[in-house]
């Protein structure tokens, strides 16, 4: 006998929510991966180089310009350090400026640009040798453009970790209706289950796992759609920022392959729950 109908608005129901609910987790997942990659990948890069500023009058730029270049020659720890050309300045400033800045015009600091070895270099103590042989240079070593971009990436997978709780909520709740929608339907089939003898344990476990098949099935599908919907998702390149993240990359396609199981432990632990109250509640 057939405790739990195989078909009706309690099994469309908990499918949809199963699925409509893992196609949402693999977004907040692959959200999460996203960011945490485009902040690591932002750090490396900055976290290698280093910038001079150096502001001076006209009559000491060069002299300065060439203490700061020994200074960063004899420094340990700096791979090589390179005089940012006019020209490139020019470039860096158009998208703010126009192309036809007159940079002859203006008194625009000199930038040298420092890349680090592995090991990196003492920045307190660049910074003291700088002050003292050439005051007008001014080291930025990107630590407050890095900072930025770490908190920014443990909040976004806070809240990626976030979703995915309320997503698991959500579903359990709605799997926890569904499930005594159907018990309470079946009120008479289980009254007379308990007159032959039937256990709650033997009709609750009935009820959990056509309930748990029903989310493990439903969640599959929608992570399917997700993984499908990420691929077709189109390719931005580096220009795209968090977009140009957005999905998995080796490895971590196996990551969303974990929702479908994670679903079925929440729809079997919400169906348990419900089925022990409702069948409390059955005389």
């Amino acid at each position: 006998m057939r405790v739990v109908p195989p078909a009706g608005q309690s099994a469309w129901l908990t499918l949809l929510i199963a699925g409509a609910m893992a196609f949402l987790c693999v977004f907040a997942l692959a959200l999460s991966v996203a960011a945490d990659r485009l902040a690591a990948r932002w750090g490396e890069a900055l976290s290698r180089t280093a910038t001079v500023r150096i502001s001076a009058p006209p009559t000491q730029m060069d002299e300065q310009t060439a203490i700061v270049l020994e200074v960063l020659r004899t420094t340990p720890g700096v791979a090589t350090a390179r005089l940012i050309p006019d020209d490139e300045q020019g470039a860096l400033l158009e998208p703010w400026f126009g192309p036809d800045l007159p940079l002859d015009l203006l008194a625009l600091p000199r930038l040298v640009e420092v890349t680090e070895t592995p090991e990196g270099f003492d920045a307190m103590g660049l910074r003291l040798r700088l002050a003292a042989e050439a005051p007008g240079a001014v080291l930025d070593d990107h630590t407050r453009w890095r900072r930025p971009l770490v908190e920014a990436a443990a909040r976004l997978r806070g809240l990626a970790v976030l979703s995915m709780v309320l997503i698991g909520g959500a579903t359990a709740a709605m799997v926890t209706l569904a499930a005594s929608a159907s018990l309470a339907a079946n009120a008479q089939v289980i009254a007379v289950l308990r007159l032959v003898g039937a256990r709650d344990r033997f009709i609750a476990r009935a009820f959990v796992r056509r309930f748990t098949l029903r989310a493990l099935i439903g969640a599959a599908l929608g992570t399917a759609a997700g993984m499908a919907a990420l691929l077709a998702m189109p390719d931005t390149g580096e220009s795209g920022g968090l977009l140009s993240g957005l999905g998995f990359a080796g490895p971590e396609w196996l990551y969303p392959l974990a929702v479908p199981p994670l679903a079925a432990v929440v729809a079997w632990a919400a169906t348990r729950a419900a089925a022990f109250r409702v069948l409390r509640g059955v005389t």
